[in-house]
């Protein structure tokens, strides 16, 4: 497949035509090009998708993957053209709406996030890319405009060159971006130490300061892996972390010298949690578990999975193995058994009220273990806030069916004006979040055991 022009020209955003050249693809020329003019064209190519039929050469199978890969990565310049519009639209109407200058368009990254059906965290990173190749860097978006970067690889490209100056930033953009075949055949881990190399040669103190200010970033965080696994995951000062693996390997080497059957990747992962939690062996650590599971799973020997709380839904049998009062050795690690009840036939979790503003402890253990993750759409954060979905202040009243568990970020986003949030439905409690343009989207309770 030929290579789009290289017109040095920066794009003009929207009603940018693309063109790309192929035998094998002519016939979807009028699909492709002029796509980012009016949104009907758009719905046209997708509905158009299903005819084009099997390919019937290897070579017309690869130019279609191609295509449509460029396709992607120009769509995704010409979103980020959109969010910057959209984030001045927004202002404009905070401003009109007298709203503090510092809160106006803080909420465009939830916007963003509900419209690409994102997260609001990865929205409001989505927003910052687009500023940064708009405003900054646009041989890169350029390049995007054509097909030839991706989203990813551009998110590189402006996470390492974030601590230079915008004329120093547009020059590491110029070198890697101005000529399209500059970064053909460069891999990502290529791409950063490109950047990287470039970005100290232009203001080397501008990547020490960054780099002496990162540890204040560091933090530890725990998400699922398969088969009831766990990554437990640090960010460290290089010293810090390297201290740490060098301690864990000699565990490791001291051990296999004494005979030890684990291999040396179990010994370090039974060291780091024998080290951290101070107990002598890692499989009888004390705890008390948040686990939802059926009485049929628990003591019939079903198998419905249970859900363990932060974690997700785990297999029965791992589930009443947590649960067993103490080890069979009789080190006892203990775990509290809290029974928890769903409503016949539809599965919801038996509700709780209160009378005050504030909600209870155990109404709130109980949001959390219905809820298990924030209930705004796409979000997957950790529960930080109980959240009237109707405020007290409009007779909201502090119950289970009024309450939702939500992250700090999307409890603060709901107050912006024109966001509505609203119960829709009592079956495992559905809420509809729609921001201020009317885009809605349905959160659903997701279901229990059983």
């Amino acid at each position: 497949m030929n290579l789009p022009p290289t017109d040095p020209t920066p794009p003009a955003g929207i009603g940018t035509e693309v063109t790309w050249v192929s035998a094998d693809f002519v016939a979807w020329e009028d699909s492709i090009t002029k796509y980012m003019r009016p949104a009907a064209r758009t719905i046209r190519f997708r509905e158009d998708l299903p005819s084009f039929g099997a390919p019937v050469t290897e070579g017309e199978a690869l130019a279609r993957i191609t295509a449509l890969e460029q396709l992607k990565n120009a769509a995704s310049a010409e979103q980020a053209v959109l969010a910057v519009a959209l984030k001045d639209l927004v202002i404009a109407r905070h401003a009109a709406l007298g709203l503090d200058p510092e809160r106006r368009g803080k909420d465009t990254g939830s916007m963003v996030a509900l419209a690409r059906a994102e997260s609001p965290n990865k929205g409001g990173r989505l927003l910052g890319l687009a500023a940064a190749l708009v405003t900054e860097m646009p041989h890169a978006h350029r390049l995007m405009t054509l097909g030839l970067l991706g989203e990813w690889k551009a998110t590189l490209l402006v996470r390492e060159t974030a601590c230079l100056s915008a004329g120093d930033r547009l020059k590491v953009d110029e070198m890697l971006c101005q000529d399209p075949t500059t970064l053909q055949g460069v891999g990502e881990r290529k791409l950063i130490a490109l950047a990287r190399k470039m970005s100290y040669a232009l203001d080397a103190r501008a990547v020490a300061d960054r780099a002496s200010h990162a540890v204040e970033d560091r933090r530890v965080s725990l998400r699922p892996a398969p088969d009831t696994m766990t990554i437990f995951h640090a960010l460290l000062p290089v010293r810090s972390g390297v201290a740490v693996y060098a301690v864990l390997n000699r565990q490791a080497d001291a051990c296999k010298a004494r005979g030890d059957k684990r291999s040396r990747s179990q010994i370090m992962a039974d060291t780091l949690v024998e080290r951290v939690t101070g107990v002598t062996d890692a499989n009888a650590i004390p705890v008390e578990l948040q686990l939802v599971i059926t009485d049929r799973a628990l003591f019939a020997g079903d198998a419905e999975p249970a859900h363990l709380a932060g974690y997700g839904l785990i297999p029965a049998a791992a589930a009443r193995e947590y649960l067993r009062a103490e080890n069979q050795d009789g080190t006892g690690a203990l775990a509290g058994l809290r029974r928890i009840y769903t409503a016949p036939g539809t599965g919801e979790l038996v509700a709780l009220e209160s009378k005050r503003r504030a909600f209870p402890q155990g109404l709130k253990q109980f949001i959390s273990i219905r809820d298990q993750f924030c209930r705004a759409p796409y979000c997957d954060a950790p529960i930080q806030h109980m959240d009237h979905v109707e405020p007290v202040a409009r007779g909201g009243a502090t119950t289970a069916e009024n309450a939702e568990g939500t992250c700090a970020r999307c409890n603060y986003t709901k107050e912006f004006p024109g966001w509505v949030v609203e119960v829709v439905g009592n079956e495992r409690h559905a809420v509809r979040w729609t921001d201020p343009s009317g885009n809605s989207c349905r959160s659903t309770a997701p279901p229990q055991p059983g």
